[in-house]
Protein backbone atom coordinates (compact mmCIF):
# COMPACT_ATOMS: atom_id res chain seq x y z
CA UNK A 1 0.00 0.00 0.00
CA UNK A 2 2.65 2.62 0.98
CA UNK A 3 4.33 2.10 -2.53
CA UNK A 4 1.38 2.57 -4.47
CA UNK A 5 1.23 6.37 -2.77
CA UNK A 6 4.17 6.74 -3.39
CA UNK A 7 4.13 5.79 -6.99
CA UNK A 8 0.58 7.98 -7.19
CA UNK A 9 2.49 11.05 -5.81
CA UNK A 10 5.58 11.12 -8.13
CA UNK A 11 2.68 10.53 -10.85
CA UNK A 12 1.42 13.54 -9.64
CA UNK A 13 4.51 15.49 -9.54
CA UNK A 14 5.56 14.40 -12.93
CA UNK A 15 2.19 15.56 -14.35
CA UNK A 16 2.91 18.65 -12.38
CA UNK A 17 5.57 19.55 -13.68
CA UNK A 18 5.11 18.57 -17.22
CA UNK A 19 1.96 20.98 -16.66
CA UNK A 20 4.20 23.74 -15.38
CA UNK A 21 6.14 23.52 -18.75
CA UNK A 22 3.59 23.79 -21.01
CA UNK A 23 1.87 26.83 -19.28
CA UNK A 24 5.38 28.58 -19.21
CA UNK A 25 5.96 27.55 -22.76
CA UNK A 26 2.28 29.10 -23.61
CA UNK A 27 3.34 32.29 -22.10
CA UNK A 28 6.06 32.46 -24.87
CA UNK A 29 4.01 31.55 -27.20
CA UNK A 30 5.20 34.81 -28.89
CA UNK A 31 8.60 36.61 -30.20
CA UNK A 32 7.14 40.12 -29.07
CA UNK A 33 5.89 40.54 -25.83
CA UNK A 34 3.37 43.72 -24.80
CA UNK A 35 5.79 47.06 -23.89
CA UNK A 36 8.32 46.06 -26.79
CA UNK A 37 8.44 48.13 -29.87
CA UNK A 38 7.62 46.16 -32.89
CA UNK A 39 10.66 44.75 -35.03
CA UNK A 40 10.86 45.15 -38.26
CA UNK A 41 8.70 43.54 -40.55
CA UNK A 42 9.76 44.41 -43.80
CA UNK A 43 6.20 45.22 -44.59
CA UNK A 44 5.63 49.02 -45.88
CA UNK A 45 1.29 47.85 -44.72
CA UNK A 46 2.05 47.93 -41.37
CA UNK A 47 3.63 51.35 -40.77
CA UNK A 48 1.75 53.78 -39.15
CA UNK A 49 1.09 57.79 -39.60
CA UNK A 50 2.14 59.71 -36.99
CA UNK A 51 -0.77 59.71 -34.08
CA UNK A 52 -2.27 56.43 -35.30
CA UNK A 53 -2.47 52.65 -33.66
CA UNK A 54 -2.10 49.84 -36.08
CA UNK A 55 -4.14 46.83 -35.80
CA UNK A 56 -1.80 44.23 -37.42
CA UNK A 57 -3.81 40.60 -38.10
CA UNK A 58 -2.12 37.61 -39.12
CA UNK A 59 -4.46 35.23 -41.36
CA UNK A 60 -4.84 32.23 -43.65
CA UNK A 61 -7.16 31.79 -46.52
CA UNK A 62 -7.33 28.02 -44.88
CA UNK A 63 -8.57 29.54 -41.15
CA UNK A 64 -11.97 29.07 -40.37
CA UNK A 65 -11.65 31.78 -37.29
CA UNK A 66 -9.80 34.20 -40.30
CA UNK A 67 -12.97 33.90 -42.37
CA UNK A 68 -15.14 35.04 -39.26
CA UNK A 69 -13.02 37.67 -38.48
CA UNK A 70 -13.07 40.22 -41.44
CA UNK A 71 -16.54 41.62 -40.86
CA UNK A 72 -15.40 42.24 -37.16
CA UNK A 73 -12.33 44.29 -39.04
CA UNK A 74 -14.14 46.14 -41.56
CA UNK A 75 -16.95 47.19 -38.74
CA UNK A 76 -13.73 47.81 -36.72
CA UNK A 77 -11.68 49.89 -39.50
CA UNK A 78 -15.21 51.47 -40.21
CA UNK A 79 -16.04 52.93 -36.31
CA UNK A 80 -12.53 53.96 -35.43
CA UNK A 81 -10.68 54.65 -38.71
CA UNK A 82 -11.68 58.33 -38.18
CA UNK A 83 -10.35 57.90 -34.84
CA UNK A 84 -6.72 56.60 -35.27
CA UNK A 85 -7.03 53.14 -35.95
CA UNK A 86 -5.26 51.68 -39.12
CA UNK A 87 -5.89 48.11 -39.50
CA UNK A 88 -3.82 45.73 -41.45
CA UNK A 89 -4.32 42.34 -41.88
CA UNK A 90 -1.10 40.57 -43.52
CA UNK A 91 -1.97 37.51 -45.12
CA UNK A 92 1.03 34.36 -44.99
CA UNK A 93 -0.48 32.41 -48.05
CA UNK A 94 2.37 30.84 -49.87
CA UNK A 95 0.13 31.47 -53.11
CA UNK A 96 -1.15 35.13 -53.78
CA UNK A 97 -4.31 33.39 -55.32
CA UNK A 98 -5.61 31.43 -52.81
CA UNK A 99 -5.40 34.48 -50.64
CA UNK A 100 -7.45 36.31 -53.53
CA UNK A 101 -10.38 33.66 -53.71
CA UNK A 102 -10.70 33.96 -49.63
CA UNK A 103 -11.13 37.80 -50.42
CA UNK A 104 -13.47 37.55 -53.21
CA UNK A 105 -16.01 35.69 -50.96
CA UNK A 106 -14.82 37.60 -47.59
CA UNK A 107 -13.64 41.40 -48.61
CA UNK A 108 -11.61 43.51 -46.90
CA UNK A 109 -12.16 46.84 -46.66
CA UNK A 110 -9.14 48.24 -44.68
CA UNK A 111 -5.71 47.21 -45.75
CA UNK A 112 -4.26 44.30 -46.69
CA UNK A 113 -0.58 43.32 -46.63
CA UNK A 114 0.89 40.14 -48.38
CA UNK A 115 3.83 37.48 -46.77
CA UNK A 116 3.74 34.63 -49.12
CA UNK A 117 7.50 33.55 -47.13
CA UNK A 118 5.70 34.13 -43.73
CA UNK A 119 9.15 35.93 -43.06
CA UNK A 120 7.17 38.63 -40.75
CA UNK A 121 5.11 36.24 -38.97
CA UNK A 122 8.31 33.90 -38.79
CA UNK A 123 9.85 37.02 -36.85
CA UNK A 124 7.21 36.83 -34.16
CA UNK A 125 7.09 33.92 -33.85
CA UNK A 126 3.26 33.53 -34.83
CA UNK A 127 1.81 29.84 -34.49
CA UNK A 128 -2.04 30.49 -34.36
CA UNK A 129 -3.99 31.75 -37.13
CA UNK A 130 -5.74 34.36 -36.58
CA UNK A 131 -3.11 36.16 -34.17
CA UNK A 132 -3.28 39.62 -33.67
CA UNK A 133 -1.94 42.84 -31.97
CA UNK A 134 -2.60 46.26 -31.47
CA UNK A 135 0.97 48.63 -32.01
CA UNK A 136 0.86 52.44 -30.32
CA UNK A 137 1.61 55.53 -32.40
CA UNK A 138 5.30 55.02 -31.06
CA UNK A 139 5.43 51.54 -31.81
CA UNK A 140 5.32 49.57 -28.62
CA UNK A 141 3.30 46.98 -29.38
CA UNK A 142 0.23 46.85 -26.73
CA UNK A 143 -1.35 43.43 -26.46
CA UNK A 144 -1.40 40.51 -28.45
CA UNK A 145 -4.38 38.11 -28.96
CA UNK A 146 -4.40 34.85 -31.22
CA UNK A 147 -7.64 33.00 -31.98
CA UNK A 148 -10.89 34.42 -33.02
CA UNK A 149 -14.04 34.25 -31.27
CA UNK A 150 -17.24 35.87 -32.19
CA UNK A 151 -18.78 35.72 -28.52
CA UNK A 152 -15.38 37.66 -27.64
CA UNK A 153 -15.09 40.75 -30.00
CA UNK A 154 -17.32 43.04 -27.38
CA UNK A 155 -14.60 42.85 -25.04
CA UNK A 156 -11.35 42.94 -27.94
CA UNK A 157 -13.05 46.27 -28.81
CA UNK A 158 -13.41 47.29 -25.18
CA UNK A 159 -9.78 46.68 -24.74
CA UNK A 160 -8.60 48.46 -27.81
CA UNK A 161 -10.62 51.45 -27.17
CA UNK A 162 -9.33 51.49 -23.61
CA UNK A 163 -5.58 51.28 -24.84
CA UNK A 164 -6.78 53.94 -27.72
CA UNK A 165 -7.90 56.02 -24.67
CA UNK A 166 -11.09 56.62 -26.44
Amino acid sequence: MPCTIKLLHMKFKLIATLLLGLTLQAGRAFAIEPGKSLPALGLAEVQSAPGQFVYIDYWASWCGPCRQSFPWMNALHAKLGPKGLKVVAVNVDAKRADADKFLVHTPAQFTVAYDPQGLSAKTLAIKTMPTSMLVSPEGKVLFVHSGFRTEETGQLEAKILALMGL
